[in-house]
């Protein structure tokens, strides 16, 4: 059991470097002792980490595997993780920086060891049953944390579909999108301090709004609010001030992702947004899933991307498949309601990948920390059942989306849970995110 100012027991070892380990955890023939239930988002090949408590153990790291967190600090302190290049205390901590920090040789090499840990041969923690009772939680006794503390956040704007949609909306639908639209991953630097976790509520915002009849803005709740579909990456290495990260190396500097609610007050943000981009609108609340997908684990399910087009500039070309094949759903539960889905998107979809966007991010020489997270912007597909905001899926409010209770939803009410959920799937393997999740509340007085 662990306790808040318990003794280490052990010291660290010599850092090792693993550049060309290759990625074993990724095996789909493996088979874990510890059971998975079919469908689960957290096979053996997935391994996911994040931050946890009980009611008996302060916050620290684990892993999910099927329905239990395997704790990271008790593996460390008696000797499951010797040899990796750890540093004491890294699990026993309130955020995973300091390990993601070690860089992704380490964090690859932890994740091959606890592959092995868990493959269904092997006895070192399987045969102790004390050690197994105590490393395994099952996961209806935890509750999940920030995985992560977040010192910046970048939103980018990346789906074309999305950008075309809005575009269309507002502006002429020939000239949906803006000029530079196609030229450079758009994206703006947001709050990141009101980023929090999957299951935390929040209350509706308030702001300026300004009917279009109206002369004068008034103050008050957001009428129009709007969920946004998104992931988001997690940085693991920093670049230092001055220096730019290629489309090549953005692969070592990103940890993992998690799935992103990026909660919008349309009517707030039409009335603010000009000249500076959206504030109140967008800086009350996003939520993220708990449980952070490293890369490593979604390597099986890299895709081409979209054909771009015009050809971009030297800096942002890059070789290989960059987009991800990520199914992704979307469903309003009313309160005292069943869930409505309402969304079913890809990632795979996106116009703009990642190592463009963190290369675009940086080329300037910005610093690159870690536990940064950038998220992707609206996903949305071609179809009007793959958009990925009531905004698109309510058509600017002149639709009506029916849920399972009778009622009808524009935008988000009062009492509603939206609930996003992720998964890869490819040869009989499944990698899932789990989801993020979050209750709106009425604005305060």
């Amino acid at each position: 059991m662990r306790y808040k100012f318990r003794a280490l027991m052990l010291t660290f070892g010599e850092h090792l470097i693993f550049h060309s380990m290759q990625i074993k955890a990724n095996d789909p023939s493996l088979k874990s002792w510890v059971d998975v239930p079919q469908n689960s988002d957290f096979p053996i090949q997935n391994l996911p980490f994040g931050i946890f408590r009980t009611e008996y153990m302060d916050a620290g790291a684990g892993v999910a595997i099927g329905n239990y967190v395997l704790d990271l600090t008790y593996l460390h302190e008696n000797g499951f993780l010797s040899g990796l290049g750890l540093t004491q205390g890294v699990f026993n901590q309130k955020y995973l920086n300091d390990f993601i920090g070690l860089g992704k040789d380490v964090t690859r090499a932890v994740r091959n060891r606890i592959s092995e840990l868990l493959e269904s041969g092997n006895k070192e923690l399987r045969d102790r049953k004390a050690a197994r009772e105590l490393a395994l939680i099952p996961m209806d006794e935890v509750e999940m944390l920030m995985p992560v503390q977040v010192p910046n956040y970048t939103d980018f704007y990346s789906s074309e579909e999305h950008a075309r949609n809005v575009g269309s909306m507002f502006r002429d639908p020939e000239n949906a999108l803006m000029p530079n639209w196609k030229h450079l991953p758009v994206g703006y630097h947001g709050r990141a301090s009101s980023i929090v976790v999957s299951g935390t509520p929040f209350h509706r915002p308030k702001g300026q709004t300004k009917a279009n009849d109206a002369a004068s803005p008034s103050y008050g709740p957001c009428r129009l609010l709007d969920f946004e579909l998104e992931m988001a990456f997690i940085t693991c290495k920093e670049n230092g001030l001055g220096n730019s990260i290629s489309t090549a190396e953005a692969d070592d500097h990103i940890f993992g992702f998690v799935l992103f609610n990026d909660w919008s007050a349309r009517d707030i943000q039409k009335w603010e947004y000009v000249p500076l981009g959206p504030f109140l609108a967008k800086n009350f609340a996003s939520h993220i899933s708990p449980w952070i997908v490293t890369m490593d684990a979604l390597e099986p399910f890299r895709v081409k991307g979209p054909k771009q087009d015009p050809e971009v500039l030297s800096y942002l070309k890059y070789e290989g498949e960059k987009n991800f094949d990520i199914s992704l759903q979307v469903g309003i539960a009313p309160e005292d309601s069943n869930e409505t889905i309402v969304c079913n998107s890809s990632f795979k979809y996106m116009y703009w990948n990642v190592n463009q966007q963190l290369a675009h991010h940086s080329v300037n020489g910005c610093n690159i920390q870690v536990g940064d997270m950038y998220a992707s912007g609206t996903i949305s597909g071609p179809t009007p059942d793959s958009y990925g905001s009531m905004l698109e899926l309510s058509w600017q409010g002149k639709n009506t989306i029916a849920m399972n209770d009778g009622s009808e939803r524009k935008f988000i009410q009062d009492g509603d849970t939206v609930i996003m959920r992720g998964h890869a799937e490819k040869d009989g393997v499944r990698i899932g995110f789990g989801e993020v999740s979050a209750k709106v509340l009425s604005a305060k007085d």
